[in-house]
């Protein structure tokens, strides 16, 4: 017996009858049970995703041998660079250097534009008074003002840290303000019913709300970190990743420098997925199910 006769065979309830749905299914229809499913749509888009980049680098390969080593390399030369950079130390104690600074200038960066974020969002008079500088230096091209920097930090670490810092800030600033302007104000009307205080309804109904927002900007604000590193280690103390762009640069030696430029990529996705996860982690009901 087909499905299509199992199907037709099986009584249909009467208007005055309902439905028996704890029945057993007619024992026609275990093949039907057999039916594997699809693959799930994350299978599917993860194979497609590694489909995409086997092909861009399979296709790399065989273009970049056919093009002269000063101007481009290919994957599998950058490949045996990176070991040997890694062997020889010299990745590491870059990759460790710029680490230093760009983890500790994003935390301030953070800590910085989530608090006053929060105020501007919250308070009118505090965005009355510090909107127009906010516009002004996020429009403002801030690596115009590193011959300035330098004067007022040296070529330390200092000068570093301010240049991360400035450039990650302002996505974190405007995207935290931007999540409590979105609060509902119903809600804010409804802890003020209960008597909460001003703590209260920050920690209680502001903050959650607001949370995708922050960890939006900081996402953002991860991407402006890694350039601001990069740049600060091109114009001031000349080390880290930066260092081994503009060593391997001079030389024309093109496999070596994509090593920390490939680095500097996989860094940026990394930490991009770690805030993903904390996000998920601090707000469960913003993630998607599978």
């Amino acid at each position: 017996m087909t499905v299509a006769d199992a199907r037709e065979n099986r009584k249909s309830p009467s208007d005055d009858e309902s439905p028996d749905f704890d029945a057993a299914p007619p024992a026609d229809w275990a093949a039907i049970e057999n039916i594997e499913p699809l693959a799930p749509a994350h299978t599917r888009l993860r194979l497609l995703r590694l489909a995409a980049i086997v092909v861009v680098l399979g296709g790399w390969e065989i273009l970049g041998r056919q093009v002269d080593p000063l101007f481009m390399s290919y994957p599998s030369a950058i490949a045996r660079a990176a070991v040997r950079l890694t062997l020889s130390g010299e990745l590491l104690a870059a990759l460790e250097s710029s680490l230093q600074v760009l983890l500790l200038g994003f935390l301030i960066a953070a800590v910085i534009g989530i608090a006053l974020g929060l105020l501007i969002g919250r308070y009118r008079f505090v965005d009355a008074t510090t909107d127009w500088l906010v516009n002004a230096l996020y429009a403002t091209p801030l690596v115009a003002i590193i011959p300035l920097v330098t004067l007022w930090f040296g070529l330390g670490v200092a000068a570093k840290l301010f240049i991360v810092t400035v450039l990650a800030v302002f996505p974190i600033l405007i995207n935290t303000a931007a999540g409590v302007r979105d609060v509902p104000t119903s809600l804010i009307d409804v802890g003020a019913a209960f008597a909460a205080k001003e703590h209260e309804i920050f920690l209680k109904i502001i903050l959650p709300s607001a949370i995708p927002f922050m960890m939006t900007g900081l996402r953002l604000g991860v991407g402006r970190a890694i350039i601001g590193m990069v740049v600060a280690e091109f114009f001031t103390a000349i080390t880290g990743l930066g260092a081994l762009i503009v060593k391997y640069g001079n030389q024309y030696d093109t496999a070596s420098m994509f090593v920390p430029i490939f680095v500097l990529m996989l860094l940026g996705i990394g930490l991009t997925y770690l805030l993903l996860w904390a996000e998920h982690a601090a707000a469960p009901w913003r993630t998607p199910e599978e």
